[in-house]
């Protein structure tokens, strides 16, 4: 058993302050020198990307429809060790799930992890209710505990200490802390939510002034506290990692301002199965490195279309190595890239062209929430049947596309994929979709791309 102190944040709905909150206490107790943690609950990319950034550590996503409770609990002990504390951004409201029951809910987390939760408040235009609603909170699931609250949008003095005052009076939980209301703290969002950390670099300054903001206004002794009365958890090992010292095939990893979304873990598990990992930029680099396979993940390419089709040299390498046999996986933003063009609201720009469909930019969401596909045969990279659960999201749709030119390797259960009915292109070695997975949900997936690089390799031979 270990005792591993932690929490998790959690607010009444999204937009409350949630992840203002989490980057400010990571970056502080950063600067306090404490080895912190930080997890996301649920399926995202963005918000890990700052979270990674003020904690100085890779954040890890914790997700109760893509895992079961063994696979989360794996995932979450298995990068707790040796951590000062650990700490779980929620998303929306607490509460809210996929159902009624609240199923895959930040509280579901909780409860499965046994943590504290630390109640965010917004409190712009609000007193004496606040009692109210935190008592709602605090009284609607019994099974979970509420550690103590943060009171966010804290107009002046006389409003914290009337918000104060009535959660003293009416509530049987502390508070904790405040953020004042403030706008130069603010991150930029963009159709999907954040900008991502590594796209603005002026913006990394705001962690610093958040992390200057909870330290004057936030009780960290007590959140420390309330992170250690946690109760011990079971010792698991996600890998023993026998392979890594000695890779079998190397797997180009697109990974750059374009491409970022990538689970720490899907990486991981390709180095478990035997593969050595080569970074690629697809701004900077003229040509690819000697590798046996090619993993596209998700990003913004249509935010860097321009930058993209100029680099002429690069898009040729990659078309040209996947018609002569390259395995390449590619997820969402990869298969963007992989098309003829991306269509945006004035302009369009060429991209690899290797798969044969346009890519149409919209205003609103083509394709967002989780989704459910089975196996179709003739996918190279899973065993047909299988049963994946993984997400979607994207502002993209595919148009002008000749389907009699290749397969689907996916049959849509739950969620839009390309089609509505199919996802997963699949030509020569290529496999583009546009659901996005997690290796602990579907460990096949690691050991299906490492297959596919060796046999390329052997035939190169």
């Amino acid at each position: 058993m270990l005792k591993i102190p932690r929490l998790v944040v959690g607010a009444c709905q999204g937009r409350s302050g949630k992840t203002t909150f989490t980057l400010g206490l990571l970056r502080a107790l950063k600067n306090r020198g404490v080895i912190v943690q930080p997890f996301k609950k649920g399926p995202d990319y963005i918000d890990p990307s700052w979270l990674s950034y003020a904690a100085g550590q890779d954040c890890r996503n914790l997700d109760a429809f893509m895992m079961n409770k063994a696979d989360l609990l794996r995932t979450f002990v298995n990068n707790s060790l040796d951590k000062g504390i650990c700490i779980v951004e929620g998303a929306m409201g607490l509460f809210d799930g996929l159902d009624l029951e609240g199923s895959g809910s930040t509280a579901e987390i909780a409860y499965m992890l046994e943590a504290p939760v630390i109640l965010v408040v917004n409190c712009q235009r609000m007193t004496r209710s606040v009692a109210a609603l935190v008592n709602g909170v605090v009284n609607f699931d019994p099974r979970i505990k509420i550690g103590g609250v943060i009171l966010n949008n804290v107009a002046r003095p006389r409003h914290q200490e009337m918000l104060t005052a009535a959660i003293e009076r009416y509530c049987s939980v502390p508070v904790v802390g405040i953020l004042p209301k403030s706008s130069d703290v603010q991150i930029p969002d963009r159709h999907l939510g954040l900008i991502p950390a590594n796209e603005k670099e002026e913006l990394v300054a705001r962690v610093e002034k958040l992390g200057k903001l909870v330290a004057e206004n936030v009780d960290i002794e007590k959140i420390l506290e309330i992170a250690r009365n946690t109760p011990e958890l079971p010792a698991m090992v996600f890998s023993d990692g026998r392979k890594r010292n000695n890779p079998e095939v190397k797997i180009g990893v697109i990974r750059d301002k374009v491409f970022s979304f990538y689970y720490p873990e899907n990486l991981e598990a390709l180095i478990d199965e035997g593969a050595e990992l080569v970074y690629i930029d697809s701004l900077n680099d003229s040509t690819l490195p000697p590798i046996d396979a090619l993993y596209i993940g998700g990003g913004f390419p249509e935010m860097f279309a321009k930058e993209l089709a100029d680099n002429i040299l690069f898009r040729e390498q990659v078309r040209k190595a996947i018609e002569e046999g390259l395995p390449v996986y590619a997820e969402c933003g990869g298969l963007m890239y992989l098309g003829r063009k991306i269509i945006g609201t004035d302009e369009s720009y060429p991209m690899v062209g290797v798969l044969p469909f346009d890519v149409k930019m919209e205003k609103k969401p083509q394709g967002h929430g989780y989704t459910i596909n089975r196996v179709a045969e003739g996918n190279p990279y899973l065993p047909c049947g299988l049963e994946i659960k993984g997400h979607e999201f994207h502002n993209s749709r595919l148009v002008n596309f000749d389907c009699s030119l290749v397969k689907f390797g996916l049959e849509v259960q739950r969620g839009k994929g390309i089609t509505g009915k199919e996802d997963g292109i699949v030509y020569k070695n290529v496999f583009a979709s546009y659901n996005h997975l997690h290796a602990a949900s579907v460990p096949q997936w690691a050991q299906g791309l490492v297959k596919m690089a060796k046999q390329f390799k052997a035939r190169e031979k």
